[in-house]
């Protein structure tokens, strides 16, 4: 089979003594750094329904929502019985294992409690992160292949990969189809229906990412190697499409909703 060879790129980005800051970590940052910037310039347009300031202050808790919400998502939905005999493992987060299921469950926590203390209306700052997320998921993804991790299932396509940790087939580079997917191709619906005055619309925004994304998700998990400790559940069907499914229907509905109220 043709493959293409894999980049050699250093998970490691900087190495000062004993200190390693890794990509997947300025994936991180870059991440939430970008769509914080951008949120602020959304925030300074008319309408004006989230002011920058109130942006500024929600990024710290932003940030605990998806670190925290993301560890604890992967402990709970994809390795508990390894976490259950080995509880302290469960906070080395410099050890990897994150789960966008779980980053999103903080987020939208960290939102509600932020927005009652702002007093805010919860789907105007929803609709305001919700545009902002791409950057974030887009650098996650990219770390992802970077580190030869979270690779698909064995694929004789001109572009597949042998990835160093993914035995001697190759294999499609499907974290690649998750950052454009999720990145690039998310935001610009986003961002089309901004400029369709979507923003006058509460919910509307926060809809149709959760129907986008799931639906990106859904759709890469088919080429996606599952989670060996998982393997594939009732169907065929992965952990990962199970959990995005609700999120599909609720995203529907909350678009349904929001057209329908305007």
């Amino acid at each position: 089979m043709f493959a293409l060879p894999f980049p050699a790129i250093d998970p490691v980005a900087i190495a000062i003594g004993p200190v390693l800051v890794r990509w997947y970590a300025l994936a991180y940052i870059a991440g939430i750094l970008l769509g914080w910037r951008y949120a602020i310039v959304l925030c300074r347009r008319a309408p004006e329904l989230v002011s920058p300031r109130q942006m500024d202050d929600f990024i710290l808790w932003l940030t605990l929502g998806i670190v925290l919400g993301g560890r604890v998502g992967y402990v709970l939905f994809y390795n508990p019985l390894y976490y259950l005999a080995h509880p302290l493992q469960a906070f080395a987060l410099w050890s990897g294992g994150m789960s966008f299921h779980g980053g999103l469950l903080g987020v939208l926590l960290a939102m509600y409690l932020f927005a009652r203390k702002e007093k805010l209306p919860y789907f105007v700052l929803a609709d305001v992160v919700a545009v902002c997320v791409p950057f974030g998921l887009l650098f996650g993804r990219l770390a992802n292949f970077v580190n030869g991790e979270l690779w698909g299932r064995v694929a004789d396509v001109p572009w597949a990969f042998v990835f160093p940790t993914g035995g001697p087939l190759p294999r499609h580079p499907s974290q690649l189809y998750e950052a454009f997917l999720e990145g690039v191709v998310l935001f610009a619906v986003l961002w089309l229906l901004m400029r369709n005055g979507a923003r006058t619309r509460p919910g509307l925004m926060s809809g149709a990412f959760l129907v986008v994304y799931g639906l990106a998700r859904f759709s890469v998990e088919f080429v996606r190697e599952p989670d060996v400790q998982l393997g594939y559940l009732a169907f065929g069907l992965t952990m990962g499409q199970y959990l995005t499914l609700p999120m599909i229907a609720f995203g529907a509905y909350l678009a349904a909703r929001a057209r329908k109220a305007a």
